[in-house]
């Protein structure tokens, strides 16, 4: 008889699962018997990306098209997944960008801000409910090693005075520790967790589209030293899928083991700035998941 895999019976929304670690994550969890949903820019290699991931032997592979720097595409594509997925057990924030010179969204924000900070801060707020409704569920975000460079400033988020390519991605990739952490706290007893995590220096294509010297003059030594994106997709697999970690919250992990990240993302007092700012960029009513010394 057939033994029934991991994540048989499960639902998950890899975020960002057209390429490189994303779509490895889907890959991995199809293999382990999760229905995958997976979001994209490009509707033509959304569906290459998913044929290739059912081909892992998924179940099932769903498809969303969305610009997730765009606010209005994530309250599109969270009304489309609330309709298309009844059940959702874990969501990946796996979607994410770095851009050396700055640039604005629609919504008249800077991208590297809105796209790996605010866009899943927002579209965990919209399927919060549904996670819960499905509890035991996960939240996992993929963060950075860079995140124990960054600061955020307040005075200046979205880079208008003075701007750095690096540094507001150092910026959003602490946002990403510090938006889970308050989460963790938020949502505690809930049933839904929340955790982040580094995946290490992976061989992907990030950066490209406007790359830094960096990634123009290092990465192309450094990258056959890289991780592949299936083993940079091994740590968010872990804590989307291990049964052990079904209680564990607010947590940071690299290389699918707990790890203390940067001494700036345990301050509760800006984690809980953090939040609010971010409600009112995204237009989150202020009380959404209060904390529990709020109610």
């Amino acid at each position: 008889m057939t033994q029934p895999r991991a994540m048989t019976g499960r639902t998950v929304l890899v975020t960002g699962g057209t390429g490189g670690i994303g779509k490895a994550t889907a890959a991995g969890l199809a293999a382990l018997g999760a229905r995958v949903a997976i979001t994209g820019r490009d509707r033509r290699r959304a569906e290459e990306a998913a044929a290739d991931i059912l081909a892992a032997g998924g179940p099932e592979v769903e498809v969303f098209v969305a610009d997730m720097s765009s606010q209005a595409e994530v309250r599109r594509l969270a009304a489309d997944v609330l309709e298309a997925l009844p059940g959702l057990d874990v969501l990946v924030n796996n979607v994410g960008g770095f851009w050396n010179t700055r640039h604005g969204t629609v919504d008249g924000l800077e991208r590297t801000f809105a796209l790996n900070h605010l866009a899943p801060f927002l579209l965990t707020h919209l399927l919060l409910d549904r996670l819960t409704e499905n509890a035991p569920a996960r939240v996992v975000t993929v963060s950075s090693g860079a995140q124990a460079m960054g600061r955020i400033d307040f005075a200046d988020l979205q880079g208008e005075r003075s701007w750095s390519g690096q540094r507001a991605y150092n910026q959003s990739k602490l946002a990403n520790v510090l938006f889970t952490y308050e989460l963790a706290r938020r949502r505690e007893g809930s049933g839904v967790t929340a955790n982040v995590l580094h995946p290490g220096v992976v061989r992907t294509a990030f950066g490209a589209e406007d790359p830094g010297r960096l990634q123009q003059w290092f990465v192309p030594f450094a990258r056959p030293f890289m991780k592949t994106p299936e083993e940079g997709a091994a740590t968010s697999i872990h804590l989307a899928s291990a049964p052990g970690l079904e209680h564990v919250s607010g947590q940071y992990f690299a290389n699918s083991r707990p790890k203390r990240s940067s001494s700036r993302s345990y301050d509760s007092a800006v984690a809980a700035r953090l939040w609010d700012v971010s409600c009112e960029l995204t237009g989150i009513a202020a009380g959404a998941s209060p904390r529990k010394d709020e109610t």
